[in-house]
């Protein structure tokens, strides 16, 4: 069950990376979240390992976006706790997902590591 609620929170993340990347127009890193979302249904080391690293690294896109969009709000005296409120709530979840799969050991009868 703690599995299939850690995988479902990995995709959720990636569909959200997605749908960030389709905003600012980066078709092919669109893209690739969406293929990536695949690898949450193969029980594999390798996946859980990869799904770590896209999550790593979608963790510091969304405070690099957050850093961004506060920074350039504030220049322009619009407020911008609602926003940094929102994107922290999306990073602490994809944070999340990628810890999550680290907790959950995968048994992987072929023996692939």
């Amino acid at each position: 069950m703690r599995t299939a609620v850690s995988r479902a929170l990995a995709g959720l993340a990636l569909l959200l990376l997605a749908a960030h990347f389709f905003r600012a127009g980066l078709i092919p890193l669109t893209a690739l979240c969406v293929v990536l979302v695949a690898l949450v249904f193969i029980r594999a080391t390798w996946t859980v390992r990869t799904l770590q690293i896209v999550l790593a690294l979608g963790t510091l896109e969304w405070l690099r976006t957050a850093w961004f969009f506060a920074t350039a709000r504030a220049a322009q005296g619009q407020p911008y706790g609602r926003l940094l409120a929102i994107l922290g709530a999306v990073t602490a979840v994809t944070a999340l997902a990628a810890w999550l799969l680290s907790s959950n050991p995968v048994r992987n009868p072929r023996g692939f590591r």
